[in-house]
Order: C-alpha cells, then structure tokens, then sequence
C-alpha cells in the first residue's frame, strides 16, 4: 500500500515519475485565466488566519460543506473565522474520492508544510500551525513567488479603471506578470445602469448600436494598452443569429430605455457584438475564450439571499454545435477570427469542441484549443477525459494546459495536480508500447504543455 501523498502522488507508472520529476515539477506556472482580485495582489494582502485565505469565497468547498448539512451560519453567515473552519474539518474526511480531498491536503503540504490529515480533531492544531506560517509572512505575494508563477491574468470588466494593474506594473519588486483579461459579459447581456456607465467611462454617448461599438473599441485599446491580450466570455450557449443595423439599433433602444428583450433579440445583438469584437481581437493579436454550458443560480432562493457565485451552479445540457460552427464560421469568412479556446462544462461535449478546432486551424500552431477541464471537471477524471479527447483528435502536444480559474491565491497547486495527471497519462500510454519511449522527446512534450505552449501562444 502506497503512503498517502508521497513524493510519486498519482503517479502510477516508472516514467510517469521520470517525466513529472525531471521534466515537469521545475517548471514555472503561467495562469491564463483567474478571479483572485488585483488589488490583494497590489497591497501584497496578509492574512490573519487560514480560513480567510481558503474558505472566503471558495464555493467549492461550500457546496460540499452544505451537502454535509452544516448550517449557512458556518460557511457565508457570522460564524467566527475558527467555527467556520472547524466546519469544514468536519467535511473533509467525508470527501473521499473527491477533488477536495487532494487540493486541501497539497495546500497544507506545500503553502504550511503540514503532512496531517484534516479532520475534526486535528483542526484546531492545523488551525494554530497554519495561522503561525501566514503571521511568519506568507501574504499573497509569498505565495506567488513560492509557486513560481510568471503570468496572472485576471478577470476585468470593460469599464474597470485597471488602477490596480498600473501600480503592479509600476512596483519594481513584483517579478510576476499581472495582467487584465478582457471579460465584457455585461455589455452582451446589458442593463440600462451598465450601459449608462459605458457611456461615462468611454466618453461616448450611447443611443445606437454603433455607439456601444465606438464605446468598446476606446475600452479594448485602453485595455491593449495595459497589457490585456486576452478576452473571455460565458454563454449558455454559443449566440448566432444575424440581424442589421436597424434592428439592432432598435433592441439597444429597448436596452437603454429599461424594457424587457426577447430572447431572440437578445441572441441576434450578442451574435453581431461578438462578430465585431473578434474583429477587434483579431487585428491586436488577442486571444478569445468562450466558455459555455454552465447552469447558473438555480437555486432563487439562495441566489436572493447571497447573489451569484456562491455555490449554486451546475452544468447545463444545451446543444452548442451548430450555432457554435456557424458564428467561429462568420468570423472566419471575415478573415477575423482570433486565436480562441473553447471550454464546455459539459464534458459531453469534449468530442464536439475538440473536433470543431480542426475546421478552423491555421497559420498558428494550435490557433484553436480545446480548454483545459474547467470548474466541475478540473479533475483526474475530467482532465483525462478532456486530454484525451484532444489526443484523439487533434495535436495534444500543442495544448497550452492548465489554469486555475480561482479566486484563492492558494489554487496555484492545481497545476501540481495537473502536471501529475499529464505525465501519468503520458507515462501510461508509453509503458504500453502505444509511443516511442524516447524520453528527450517525451520530456519537451510535458513541459511545453505545463509551460512553454502558453508563453508562445498567448505571447504576452
């Protein structure tokens, strides 16, 4: 019987631990796409005690700790920051199998140096340990040097002033990248009170749909010029559906005057928003993600009382192949496609992402990607399932790998988690003659998708 988390964790198989050992251990982290928050990166936060640093925010943890039947009071109500985590200690041992049991334990082993189990009894000694090593000065960015990241890119709305990315830059003693992402979900979906602030922030008055394109092309160049190379986007699903100028025109009316929008209009104004900002996209260089298929805020009542992302999505069912195809297809024929990776929730649809990059590939390695397994699915499961699917059909060696898409700074040991999957994966397939066991080749394989595949692609 292997020891619980030894040195070759998951890692079943002679050159699996060669590869992850010699090859993909020492290699930096470039995390392409986050929701930790700049400022806490920008005042280098510390942190009082342990569970404001892992249970604030964390909804992972929360859903589990709710399917335990621990009261809200211990996970967002006014329990003490100690009850809370005692709670969630009580949780822990349960999670057998699951994700959770892994990540907790390589955080405290790599950010506290703390090799016991996690559970109820042992909570208030890990308490006390832990809380001793974030007062000795582990502060947010202790953790980034630590964890050897050289890229963060960060999660920004188009009216943010990016203040906090100017002072990072600006700061001489940070060594780490950080960077804004583009995310303008709430100019596809839009309020009269968003677009009012659109309006204030871009200095153009808002009337028509060509307004909010002028607005958007002066926050996409103050973005460009602070560093962004990268845009995202959720949808349920994938929008096309075409429209001119008049209707357009007509629905931004309806936006602005506060009215409700049919669900039809509201497919054919993101359909053309998001033609145009590919155009944008592509003449700087950018790269678009397109994250679909997550059901989110199901339950209302809870959503009320404590708003989104907080523990009450899960992944939705809906068909994205075809409007898919024919909105990456418009941006095709345009000659203005940009580089772009597709996640779905739903690893139902890994064979129907991994198959439409072939459709559109050309003159960048790896133009298209099939993102790495995200929110459910960043799991040993999800992500061989998503590797997988990518090898099968595409260049898997081109894959630019894994990100955290996390609000915890404490995250950065997923992409430890994942490195070990991969070269197990790898490992695998070669001790079963299925691919040369040339171990030079192997070697630059795994570190091009733990690192260097990103550092070419997204060329920050």
């Amino acid at each position: 019987m292997k020891k619980f988390m030894d040195e070759d964790f998951m890692l079943q198989n002679d050159t699996a631990k060669i590869l992850y050992h010699e090859y993909a251990a020492k290699m930096p982290i470039y995390d392409y796409h986050c929701h930790v928050i700049p400022s806490q990166i920008k005042d280098d936060t510390s942190f009082d005690n342990i569970t404001q640093v892992w249970l604030y925010g964390d909804h992972y943890k929360w859903r589990l700790m709710r399917t335990m039947g621990i009261d809200e009071k211990y996970i967002t109500g006014n329990a003490s920051d100690y009850e809370r985590f005692e709670a969630f200690a009580k949780t822990v041992p349960e999670c057998i199998g699951n994700p959770m049991y892994h990540w907790v334990h390589l955080e405290l082993k790599r950010y506290f140096g703390i090799d016991t189990e996690l559970n109820e009894k042992t909570a208030p000694e890990i308490y006390e340990r832990a809380n001793a090593v974030l007062r000795g000065g582990l502060s947010v960015r202790k953790i980034i040097e630590q964890s050897n990241v050289t890229h963060i890119c960060t999660t920004d709305d188009p009216i943010d002033d990016l203040e906090n990315h100017r002072l990072i830059r600006e700061d001489t003693t940070m060594h780490t990248k950080v960077l804004p992402a583009f995310r303008p979900d709430k100019v596809l979906r839009p309020t009269r009170e968003y677009l009012e602030k659109l309006s204030e922030v871009s200095k153009v008055e808002i009337h028509n749909f060509e307004d909010i394109v002028c607005a958007l092309e002066k926050r996409i160049e103050f973005f460009h010029e602070n560093g962004c190379r990268l845009s995202d986007h959720a949808f349920q699903a994938p929008p096309f559906r075409r429209a001119n100028t008049a209707e357009l025109d007509r629905i931004v009316a309806l936006y602005m005057a506060g009215a409700p929008v049919s669900a039809e209009d509201a497919e054919a104004y993101q359909t053309e928003l998001m033609l145009y900002l590919s155009h944008e996209y592509s003449k700087r260089g950018w790269t678009m993600q397109l994250h679909m298929a997550a059901l989110r805020d199901n339950n209302t009542r809870m959503f009320k009382l404590l708003g989104p992302d907080t523990g009450f999505d899960s992944i939705d069912d809906v068909q994205i192949a075809r409007p898919l195809s024919a909105l990456l297809d418009a941006m095709e024929e345009a000659n203005e496609l940009p580089k772009t990776i597709l996640y779905s929730l739903n690893p139902r649809d890994n064979y129907v992402l991994a198959t439409m990059l072939g459709n559109f590939a050309k003159d960048i390695p790896g133009k298209l990607q099939l993102g790495s397994g995200w929110w459910f699915n960043d799991q040993r499961d999800g992500m061989e399932a998503q590797m997988k699917a990518l090898a099968n059909l595409g260049l898997f060696s081109k894959f630019v790998g894994m990100l955290t898409d996390s609000r915890s700074f404490l995250s950065y040991t997923r992409h430890e988690y994942f490195r070990r999957i991969l070269c197990n994966l790898i490992g695998t397939w070669v001790e079963a003659g299925e691919y040369t066991s040339d171990l030079a080749r192997l070697g630059e394989i795994v570190q091009n998708i733990s690192y260097n595949n990103a550092v070419r692609y997204f060329d920050m």
